[in-house]
């Protein structure tokens, strides 16, 4: 099942990836709404974090395009956000929470143009909405790994894009992060982000997502969250990779997930 959407965010057609001369995405044709949380959902090696890195022209396409609010990438990157792994990132590297933050601000100074006390301030309120304003002046290296996911995430919204790019977000971090995180995202949509999340967590995504991208080196489905994370899809996604397939497949037939500690409203 592979909705598509008139005046998309985001366009992905016939989009082909290979690392090394082996092919990781085949044939990816999709269309994203505006003002949508939208999960990546797949198997390890599946090609969700090569799709997020494609669009954000970090990888080179053997064949196809993408178009980002009806334009290349290049005429709309300030548009455009990307937060990558946790892992990915060289969190020994001497900067505080406010320097991560304000490097989100960058892309709107002149060329040669030093950060000032507005960029400052957009830093700091970024680092607020993240509830991370008072470890503003800690180095990075200090922060635990909940923290620096908040820090990267404050980086993002200094940039205040209108559409933006996760991967991963929430691994690694404990409830309580997960649970700020999700709401902190769920604030974004309702402000008429768009927000694409790499995700694993089969129990959360129904809870978290209106839209749902399910991937397994091809598009298996791209829709609203209700018609796409089915049994018949999961089943066709994951070939029986995942062990607990069955289980998840069966509490989603019947619509009975176990209840999470903390448990977020879906937009209406």
């Amino acid at each position: 099942m592979i909705q598509h959407v008139t005046d998309p965010v985001l366009e992905v057609h016939d989009l082909t990836v290979s690392y090394q001369r082996k092919p990781v995405l085949w044939d990816v044709d999709l269309t994203l709404p505006k003002q949508a949380l939208v999960g990546v959902i797949g198997p390890n090696g599946a090609g969700k974090s090569t799709l997020i890195k494609a669009v954000m022209g970090l990888l080179p396409l053997n064949s196809g395009y993408v178009e980002l609010f009806g334009k290349p990438l290049n005429e709309v990157r300030r548009k455009v956000s990307y937060v990558p792994q946790r892992e990915s990132v060289d969190w020994d590297f001497p900067a505080s929470a406010l320097d991560v933050a304000m490097m989100g601000t960058y892309g709107q100074l002149g060329l040669f143009k030093r950060p000032g006390s507005r960029e400052k301030k957009l830093a700091m309120e970024a680092l607020e909405k993240v509830g991370m304003q008072d470890f503003a002046n800690r180095q990075i290296s200090q922060l635990s790994g909940g923290q620096q996911q908040r820090v990267f995430l404050s980086r993002a919204l200094a940039q205040d894009a209108d559409l933006y790019l996760m991967d991963e977000p929430f691994a690694g971090v404990d409830i309580a992060t997960e649970t700020a995180i999700i709401e902190l995202l769920r604030q974004m949509r309702d402000a008429g982000k768009t927000v694409v999340v790499v995700h694993h967590d089969l129990q959360s995504a129904q809870d978290y997502f209106d839209w749902i991208i399910l991937l397994n080196m091809r598009l298996v489905a791209s829709g609203p969250t209700a018609q796409t994370l089915t049994p018949a899809l999961l089943e066709k996604t994951y070939g029986g990779r995942l062990t607990e397939l069955s289980r998840v497949s069966e509490l989603l037939h019947k619509q009975n997930f176990p209840i999470r500690e903390t448990k977020p409203t879906r937009k209406k």
